[in-house]
């Protein structure tokens, strides 16, 4: 019994009318209905699984957007001539720096959002510091009388560091100061300037490696380079040659040929001017950057999608085997439907091939299993011939020789 239970119930798969059935006229119209209607699932589910295994080779490839990124510059300015007024003897104090005329420079940005975007597919704006891989602040001004740090450098730090929303420089003084602010994004995918050798023939200037690797392949398709034998090879025109330096080349070799022309991209540079003389402008300046990044709203979509399919499928799969236990009952219905026919035209008939079905059946189930002398009918016991059959003497043989060991 234990045994028994331990079996997993077979899953009734087969959703298919019986072709009996459907020959039937009475059915006719309602199982030509039926076929349609697996026909059509059977479409809808190969589309399904399609753009299921789309969607994921996607996610896996993260999807990338182009977004705006808006940097604000400002500064303050405290302790000015114009701020204190006449006031003399003001007392000085070098530790809190009260008195001393001085000045904050501060760099800011966020993320624009998307026009139209709908509230459900908001997601928590990434901070400032996050889109900077490094950032260089140069103060133009004399060394000899601002020794203090004029060149400020932020890199990236490895591991993890809290995210910023923007940066503060505070130095002293009360001369106009020009500011060059350098930054190098961090964007996704990486981007690379072109060097002009490869960018006039591609007409691109900056570009992640796979979309130079893509556009450079456009080009190979419309101009027909490639080797119409050999489709791994790659002919040169005049315009590739001098970047392939041969006249064929084997297409696993463009990422190699290509990054000998990528060169880091340049940075983005500001510049400001701080005049401690007069108040500070009452708005920051402002610039707006290009950054490709991770599409998190369209993956959000992705995942939730491939999360809504799979439930769907459990859905769909309980809906499955509701038709196939229908599929089945009418199979029943159907044989036994049959059955009841045949016995009612011709009981005497019907009855003597049951039964002769029956004993067919038996001798089947017991030929397999421990009692098979059982299974030679007696009709077959009481005619001569069926002991003069050729393996009679063999089996003869092998039974007494077993008897005779066994006594031994």
């Amino acid at each position: 019994m234990d045994h028994l239970k331990n079996i997993k119930k077979r899953k009734l798969t087969d959703k298919s009318l019986p072709n009996a059935l459907a020959q039937v006229p009475e059915f006719a119209q309602e199982s030509k209905m039926y076929q349609s209607l697996l026909e059509m699932e059977r479409k809808l589910d190969w589309t399904m699984t399609r753009k299921r295994v789309e969607v994921q080779d996607a996610l896996s490839r993260s999807p990338t957007t182009t977004r705006t990124l808006r940097v604000f510059l400002s500064h303050t300015v405290s302790g000015q001539s114009w701020q204190v007024g006449d006031t003399e003897g003001e007392p000085v104090n070098f530790e809190t720096g009260q008195g001393i005329p001085a000045w904050s420079f501060r760099v800011e940005g966020r993320l624009l959002e998307l026009p139209n975007q709908r509230s459900r597919d908001k997601v928590v704006p990434r901070k400032f510091s996050t889109f900077i891989k490094r950032m260089v602040v140069e103060l133009d001004r004399d060394p000899n009388l601002y020794p203090d740090g004029n060149i400020l450098e932020w890199p990236r730090a490895q591991g993890v560091q809290p995210a910023l929303d923007g940066f503060t420089i505070r130095r002293t003084g009360d001369q106009p100061t020009r500011i060059r602010v350098i930054i190098h994004l961090e964007q996704n995918p990486e981007q690379y300037k072109i060097s002009p050798e490869l960018g006039n023939v591609l007409g691109i200037k900056e570009e992640s490696q796979i979309g130079v690797i893509q556009t450079l392949w456009n080009y190979i398709k419309i101009n027909g380079l490639q080797d119409k034998v050999d489709r791994r090879r790659i002919k040169a025109d005049d315009y590739l040659r001098p970047i392939f330096g041969a006249d064929t080349v084997v297409f696993q070799q463009l990422p190699e040929l290509i990054n000998r022309y990528l060169m880091p991209a340049d940075p983005v540079i500001l510049h400001y001017t701080i005049n401690p003389m007069v108040p500070p402008p009452e708005r920051p300046q402002a610039w707006d950057i290009e950054v490709k990044m991770e599409d998190t709203s369209l993956k959000n979509r992705m995942v939730m999608t491939v999360q809504a399919t799979k439930d769907s499928m459990q859905d769909l799969s309980k809906l499955d085997d509701e038709i196939a236990l229908l599929t089945q009952s009418l199979h029943n219905a159907h044989t036994k439907r049959i059955f009841l026919r045949s016995f009612a035209e011709d009981p005497s008939k019907f009855i003597q091939n049951w039964l002769e079905s029956q004993s067919r059946d038996l001798e089947s189930v017991l030929g397999n299993g421990p009692s098979e002398g059982a299974t030679i009918r007696a009709e077959e016991l009481r005619r001569s011939d069926f002991f003069r059959l050729p393996w009679v003497e063999e089996a003869v043989a092998i039974q007494e020789g077993m008897r005779l060991s066994s006594k031994q």
